[in-house]
Formats: C-alpha cells, structure tokens, sequence
C-alpha cells in the first residue's frame, strides 16, 4: 500500500486554535461582510450558499461551498438549502473546470472534528481541481506546497466565470 503525505498542511493544521465562544466562525463573517469579498476569498453569492476560495489550499483553485445557515450537520438544512448547496457545487466544478482544466476533482464534506472538519460548526463542501502529478518531490522534502498561481489571478478569473455562467 501506498501513503500520500501532505506535509504542508501543517502550517493549517499549526495555526488552528480551538473556537472562543465570542469567536464568530470565518464563513459567517464573510457572509455578514459582503464589503469584505476580496479579502475573504468570496467568489459567489447563491441565495442559499457562498463559494470561498480555501486561505489553505490543497490545490490552486481549492474551494469551499457552505450554505449560508449556520449549521453543523445536513440535516438541519432545509430541501432548498440543501438543494443549492449541491447544485452550487456543481457550478463550482464547471466554472473551475473552465478557468483552470483539472483532469479531476476531490470532492467531499468533513462532518465532525475527528473526521477531519476544521471548521466542524458550519457544514461545508471541499472542491479541490486535481491534475496528473499536482504532487512532486518539493512537497514531500521540504514541506513546501507548490501552487502556481496566485490566490488573487485564480480569484479574478473565477468571479468572472461565476458570473457569466449560464
């Protein structure tokens, strides 16, 4: 068997700090803040959903896709809300595979802390582009992730497309 090591998710996994009570969580603020989109990596608005490029991506292009009810589980999502988060994923997908050509996508939701959510009271969807060999040896010997464009160049590119879809 083989092992896939990400070693340079460390650096998000360091800078986490349990949630203060008076903390409010990263999705929600950029909810409340629409003023704050640059700064907070929004892409796209749906009426029941936001899109936010991930601060720490496995990949260019890594996005989250969380409903815009504060909620830890699906269950507490209504059919509409839950049915513009997926359908919200799936624009993700298509605008991502029109900005940047992935040969494949990770896509999946953490549910939990132990099941790897860092964010585990607001539900969120990953949608991570894949491309043969994204990993390389500069990853694996110096705890370096190499991404190859910058988070403000794939930002423009993909708020145009969110905005322009069909």
């Amino acid at each position: 068997m083989e092992i896939l090591w990400s070693p340079w998710r460390s650096k998000y996994i360091e800078s986490f700090k349990e949630e203060k009570d008076n903390e409010q969580c990263f999705v929600c603020a950029a909810i409340e803040n629409p003023a704050e989109d640059a700064e907070r990596l929004v892409v796209y608005r749906s009426p029941f959903s936001i899109v936010i490029m991930n601060k720490y991506p496995y990949n260019a292009g890594h996005l989250l896709v969380c409903p815009l009810k504060h909620s830890a589980t699906l269950d507490s999502l209504s059919t509409d809300e839950l049915l513009d988060l997926i359908q919200t994923v799936r624009l993700s997908v298509n605008v991502l595979e029109k900005a940047m050509s992935p040969h494949g996508f990770n896509i999946g939701i953490n549910i939990g802390r132990v099941a790897g959510a860092g964010l585990p009271e607001h539900i969120h969807f990953h949608v991570i582009p894949r491309w043969n060999g994204d990993t390389s040896f500069i990853s694996v010997i110096s705890d370096t992730k190499v991404i190859s464009q910058s988070m403000e160049e794939i930002r423009n590119k993909l708020i145009d497309l969110f905005q322009h879809h069909d």
